[in-house]
């Protein structure tokens, strides 16, 4: 191990054999370095933001077995909503003060590409400084297979509509064997990648996820960290890594426990040490928990997300987020942390500090 704590201490990059040794040492010598990489990009800072998750539809023709937020027979409420129901959703949640709509949707394979693609149109006229979280990879690959739309065209008219941004939904875990039996015929890791790439070529920005704590292995989590430092090292266009912690609840596959909170804590730090050029690391709070996203700011997490408002994927899997978070709370608990609370935008320009 005395290798990896001379690279550690040194500063230094993390190498693709080094990186599968990290989950090896305890926590709070990983703690060490991940805060003091966090400390040297962001000081003190905690960042969010304040933004609204719409999802239009739970009806999806992909059936992930980690998934309770599709309609199937766990889940036996399926929706959809119309553009005007959207729009209304937008019109009340601006007055409230929200400056980004991030929209996800299931794989409804009953509505046109247009119900997919046109309500970003609306918003954008309507609200033209209102910033647009939209379409993850999987979204772009359905329409890609149920539209015969390529990458590029779906690209293409989410930037003609006024899609500002991407989220990185829909990465899992990378691990192809493992995307067989938890996701079998969504978007392939390869895929994932190629979307997020052509996506940054056009100068824009994307998030990236994981998913972990479910069938996955150690080993697999590193994987897919390293292939997102390559594409980083092409592309410079994550702005965001985020690892989401699996949530159990009414999904199909068969694991009594989830993540503890060593395990957890522990990814978020080795994804601060390995990530060295991925500058956010966000802790979901949605998937964590508040009180543990607060402790991750002091292992190399950076942001907590947003006040959401109103949040339905986790919370269909278990998760307390269904109601978002007051923007006081949040302002609040950095505080008592004896950290600073800073409001940003969905790109990560500073708003408003709390000092």
């Amino acid at each position: 191990m005395q290798n990896i704590l001379d690279t550690l201490e040194k500063g230094e990059r993390i190498d693709e054999n080094l990186a599968y040794k990290l989950y090896e040492l305890d926590l709070f010598t990983l703690a060490k370095y991940a805060h003091k990489k966090r400390e040297a990009l962001h000081g003190k800072k905690v960042y969010f933001n304040v933004n609204r998750h719409i999802n239009p539809t739970n009806i999806c023709a992909d059936t992930c077995k980690f998934c309770a937020f599709s309609a199937h027979r766990k889940n036996p409420n399926p929706y959809f909503m119309t553009h005007e129901e959207i729009m209304k959703i937008v019109d009340k949640t601006v007055k409230n003060g929200t400056k980004e709509i991030h929209i996800v949707s299931a794989h409804n394979k009953d509505r046109s590409w247009q119900w997919y693609l046109e309500i970003f149109k609306l918003i954008k006229d309507k609200y033209p400084t209102l910033h647009i979280k939209a379409m993850t990879a999987a979204e772009i690959d359905f329409l890609y297979r149920r539209f015969k739309l390529s990458y590029e065209e779906v690209i293409e008219k989410m930037l003609e509509y006024g899609v500002d941004s991407m989220p990185g939904g829909g990465a899992e875990i990378f691990d192809e064997e493992v995307r067989a039996k938890i996701c079998k015929g969504k978007v392939s890791s390869e895929n994932w990648l190629k979307i997020h790439k052509l996506w940054h070529q056009k100068g824009r920005q994307s998030n990236a996820t994981m998913l972990f704590g479910h069938i996955e292995k150690r080993e697999h989590r590193i994987d897919h960290m390293l292939r997102l430092r390559k594409l980083q090292d092409e592309t410079n266009g994550f702005n965001a890594f985020i690892p989401l912690v699996w949530q159990k609840d009414n999904s199909f596959l068969d694991i009594k426990e989830q993540a503890d909170s060593e395990e957890i804590l522990k990814t978020i730090a080795i994804s601060r040490i390995l990530l060295d050029n991925i500058k956010n690391i966000k802790a979901y709070w949605a998937t964590m928990g508040i009180n543990l996203a607060m402790v991750a700011q002091e292992f190399g997490a950076n942001d907590l997300d947003g006040t959401i408002e109103k949040e339905n994927i986790q919370s269909a899997g278990g998760a307390k987020s269904a109601k978002g978070m007051q923007l006081k709370t949040f302002i609040d608990m950095i505080k008592s942390s004896n950290l600073i609370p800073v409001e940003r935008d969905s790109l990560y320009n500073e708003l408003k500090k709390y000092a």
